[in-house]
């Protein structure tokens, strides 16, 4: 396809580039870069607008662009947008830095344009390709930045979490010293306080490392072995109960289930399910819970009586970091919103599944377990 814009660019190009470097050098960052590092892959991207420009181009494949379904799929080599962005996010642009950037770069090249005494009678149609194609350069690169920022996201929660171990375990252990040589009541009390806060301060931190696995897609870590699934159960409901007086929870099971079960983890999911069912559910009522062999698997169900969750709301519940629901207390404040998602983690290490469904006033989340 003949393009006067894209020869009118690859003959200015060194002009645009430097009118983009000048830009780059207003951009205020933690360390300032040389004309090589602001040079970057720009090059690479108004070469890859000229390529773009030539190319023939149907209406499809216009629709498609201009939507922003045009860009590369996993697996195909990152495109010189991408590792720009890449680049500049570890240069410490932030993403309206990343986007003013290709701002000044459209700029620089319509100015130019526009200055062009024998521009071709077409230039409204190639302007228009050409704001496509820097449009799919910009979506290209914010997708690639939001993705490394997120990327190093975990890396920092994981290090945090990890680290965090260590002086949390030091803690605890002095609480119970403390608690053990304490001959007067108020230090004994102050002691198992600081326990407990402890034991909680573990637990949320265990939830925060089992949500960064799943987001650096490393999964959940289970081992199985052969269990009485109904025993375990068993012993769950009953600490459950005990932490949990106001509240009836019915239990039924056959008197014993075994199966190649990770115990620990089924436990957890458990204590998750009806401590959510415990927040969301009617105050002072109760919680059902049942476990049976089915024809393809185990059944683990759990349901509370409680205003109807609509569908949309269900269908988001095991995402993470989301809370919801009627109840608002304090245990819900101090919560992370990783319970169910945790729940649908051990379901998937186990190949089984978990769904909720709300109706009739009752809701319940059936945890189906493969038979092996």
């Amino acid at each position: 396809m003949n393009s006067g814009l894209a020869d009118f660019i690859e003959r200015h190009s060194e002009t645009i580039i430097e009118h983009a470097i000048t830009f780059a050098k207003t951009v205020d960052v933690a360390t300032p870069m040389d004309d090589a590092a602001l040079r970057d892959h720009l090059p690479d991207i108004v070469q890859a607008i000229v390529a773009d420009l030539r190319t023939p181009q149907t209406r499809a494949e216009e629709i498609e662009k201009s939507e922003g379904r045009a860009l590369s799929h996993i697996g195909q080599p990152r495109s010189a947008a991408g590792t720009h962005a890449l680049h500049r996010a570890h240069s410490g642009y932030s993403i309206s830095n990343l986007v003013s950037e290709y701002r000044a770069l459209r700029a620089s090249v319509l100015r130019l344009w526009s200055a062009e005494p024998e521009r071709m009678s077409s230039s409204a149609e190639e302007v228009t390709r050409f704001n496509e194609a820097i449009d799919e350069a910009i979506a290209e690169s914010v997708s690639h930045y939001a993705e490394e920022v997120e990327r190093w996201r975990n890396i920092f929660l994981g290090v945090l979490g990890h680290d965090l171990r260590t002086p949390l375990s030091s803690i605890v252990m002095t609480s119970q010293l403390i608690a053990q040589m304490a001959v007067d009541a108020p230090i004994a009390t102050a002691a198992q306080r600081l326990i407990r806060s402890g034991a909680r301060m573990s637990e949320l931190l265990d939830k925060l490392l089992v949500y960064n696995r799943a987001q650096m897609g490393m999964g959940f870590e289970v081992v199985k072995t052969d269990v009485d699934l109904a025993h375990e159960c068993r012993e769950e409901i009953e600490l459950l109960q005990a932490s949990m007086p106001e509240i009836r929870i019915h239990f039924a099971a056959p008197a014993s289930l075994r199966g190649m079960f990770d115990a620990g983890h089924i436990r957890e999911a458990l204590a998750n399910l009806v401590v959510n069912a415990q927040k969301y559910g009617t105050r002072g009522g109760e919680i059902h819970v049942s476990l049976r062999e089915g024809d393809n698997g185990t059944e683990l169900e759990v349901g509370n009586p409680g205003a109807a969750i609509p569908r949309e709301v269900l269908d988001l519940m095991f995402e993470p970091l989301r809370r919801g629901g009627v109840f608002a207390g304090e245990a819900e404040q101090a919560s992370l919103g990783l319970g169910l998602f945790i729940v649908s983690q051990i379901a998937q290490a186990h190949a089984g599944t978990i769904r909720a469904e709300s109706v009739h006033g009752t809701t319940t989340f059936k945890l189906h377990l493969p038979r092996n």
